[in-house]
């Protein structure tokens, strides 16, 4: 799991997805503002992510969104870490468990909202193109259930 933090990090920094935050100064930003960056590659390729505050590579809070292609899909995974996702646009689907099954996926529109506890398996999958929040504590990791799923083994 360090190898994929440790990875993670690497390419946010070299590809300049990090906008690390003082969290003791508050700071806005309007939607023109977001910097659109490939995702790293321990998610599936096709993604983009901003980073809002904090820094999803180091030890504290952090708040990014992921903008997912239509008929994207991440397998069942988890993370050491609580993470909360808030659906900005699109249609975000979800379930728990060990193995993407959409017939059993919950379906959250604009606006809707998951709170998924540390070391939780689930998976999720967009039908049109679709944005989400995510608000968690980092460093931001992701376990494949199957590590035959983890993307970044296959690039």
């Amino acid at each position: 799991m360090r190898l994929l933090t440790l990875t993670t990090a690497l390419l946010l920094v070299a590809t300049g997805s990090v906008v690390a935050q003082d969290q003791k100064t508050g700071h806005s930003m309007r939607a023109d503002q977001l910097q659109w960056e490939p995702t790293p590659p321990i998610v599936p390729k096709g993604a983009q992510m901003a980073v809002l505050s904090g820094d999803p590579t180091k030890t504290g809070p952090f708040t990014m969104r992921l903008k997912l292609p239509a008929a994207y899909k991440i397998p069942a995974h988890t993370h050491p870490t609580a993470e909360r996702v808030t659906v900005i646009s699109g249609e975000f689907n979800f379930g728990m468990g060990d193995k993407l099954d959409q017939t059993k996926a919950e379906k959250l529109g604009s606006g809707g909202f998951v709170d998924l506890p540390a070391n939780m398996s689930h998976y999720a999958f967009a039908s049109p193109e679709t944005v989400i929040q995510i608000d968690s504590d980092g460093p931001f990791v992701i376990k494949y259930v199957n590590p035959a799923d983890d993307p970044s083994k296959s690039q």
